[in-house]
């Protein structure tokens, strides 16, 4: 790839991540539909996968939206800053990028707490992270799809 079709990919990547972000902080934050109001009292969970068992045994009388968006959503909606991450940084391991989901993720979710605005859920905090590792794995992927196609080197068989 030349020079400066790399850098339209990469103003295109820093646009669409822009974006992310500020969906991100809408829904995160803002959202009434998602129960994104301010409330007189802090609201927690520390015991791991405790909300995500309460979802997975009444998911009959939850909505389905209820269930998807708190189990599946977690997970799909930080996808994302999974693949944007090494794609624009130099952080292309997966320890740095799993240790900087975490850390999103901590700190979205402690923003929360002290604002008094949704719920700090260690659950949140596992299926975001999966959520960035799984963006990471499609990043990867796609990176080999790239190089596949666009580095592929000619083959020259050997008659014997």
């Amino acid at each position: 790839m030349k020079q400066k079709e790399k850098m339209k990919v990469l103003y295109l990547g820093r646009l669409l991540f822009g974006i992310y972000l500020i969906l991100l902080v809408y829904f995160l934050f803002f959202s009434e539909r998602y129960g994104r109001t301010s409330i007189r009292e802090y609201r927690y969970n520390l015991e791991l996968f405790a909300e995500i068992r309460r979802f997975i045994k009444y998911r009959n009388l939850l909505s389905v939206e209820s269930f998807l968006v708190n189990l599946v959503g977690n997970l799909v909606g930080f996808m994302p800053f999974g693949f944007f991450i090494p794609m624009l940084s130099k952080k292309k391991k997966f320890f740095q990028v799993l240790l900087l989901s975490f850390q999103f993720t901590l700190t979205i979710e402690m923003i929360q707490l002290f604002t008094k605005v949704g719920i700090f859920d260690v659950d949140d905090l596992f299926l975001n992270t999966v959520g960035g590792v799984l963006g990471y794995i499609c990043y990867r992927i796609a990176y080999g799809i790239y190089h596949c196609i666009y580095h592929r080197k000619e083959v020259r068989y050997v008659k014997n």
